[in-house]
């Protein structure tokens, strides 16, 4: 098995749903929104055997407790002008990636409460609530020192299980919809960011996407643009 062995069918099955968004095939687009999902979580939330990508990465990050080994944080640019460093902690990767998750889908998509709550905040031992965008170097190891992960792993089968109901749900009028200000402002409210500028940017990201398009980045693509560079920089495989 190779890094690429698994990356290929992810981006195949992408631009599979890539297509289907395009069209009104609702049965086939929720369908390959939970194939896509699927593939870049851990088997766990979906029922999956095989492992997935995300599988591999959090055995190693438990196995190992790489607390203090960096990765690189993205393996693109698309964002690092607006991240407080390049180099995180594994944990950081998830944590990102599940809060990010957690926000987009349930205030922006569902219109509900998230995840997240303080009672999780304490069991993980995490000192922030945000996404940890505009953490800096010596900050985001801190973060990784202190950060449970095994809690931190139970938060992301959560997240990535309520995620899959919502999308089971979804209709067509909502995936051409795009987030309220009213559902934007409650992202602070939560604090799911912080006024820094690295951070609150997101919030003219995601009031310009559509449903279809947080299905696309922050609920599929935004994973695999975390998870190889830990799979690419450290001997998971």
């Amino acid at each position: 098995m190779t890094n690429e062995d698994l990356y290929a069918p992810i981006r195949e099955k992408y631009q599979k749903l890539q297509q289907a968004l395009e069209g009104s095939n609702l049965q086939q687009i929720i369908g390959l929104t939970l194939e896509v999902h699927a593939m870049v979580h851990p088997g766990l939330a979906s029922g999956c055997e095989e492992k997935t990508i995300s599988d591999y990465v959090v055995e190693y990050m438990l196995k190992d407790n790489h607390k203090e080994t960096l990765v690189p944080r993205m393996n693109c640019g698309i964002d690092l002008e607006w991240a407080g460093t390049d180099a995180v902690p594994m944990c950081w990767q998830f944590w990102h990636t599940y809060r990010i998750e957690d926000l987009v889908s349930n205030l922006l998509i569902a219109d509900k409460r998230q995840v997240f709550s303080e009672e999780w905040k304490k069991r993980m031992h995490s000192p922030i609530t945000d996404t940890g965008n505009a953490l800096e170097a010596a900050e985001a190891v801190s973060f990784g020192e202190m950060l449970n992960e095994k809690v931190l792993f139970e938060y992301m089968i959560e997240v990535s299980k309520n995620t899959r109901e919502i999308i089971t749900n979804l209709t067509i009028e909502q995936l051409r919809q795009k987030p309220s200000r009213e559902q934007l402002e409650h992202i602070m409210e939560e604090g799911g960011l912080t006024a820094d500028e690295r951070s609150v940017w997101l919030l003219d990201y995601w009031g310009g996407l559509t449903v279809s398009g947080m299905i696309l980045t922050p609920l599929t693509d935004h994973h695999m643009m975390h998870l190889p560079p830990c799979l690419d920089n450290l001997p998971i495989l």
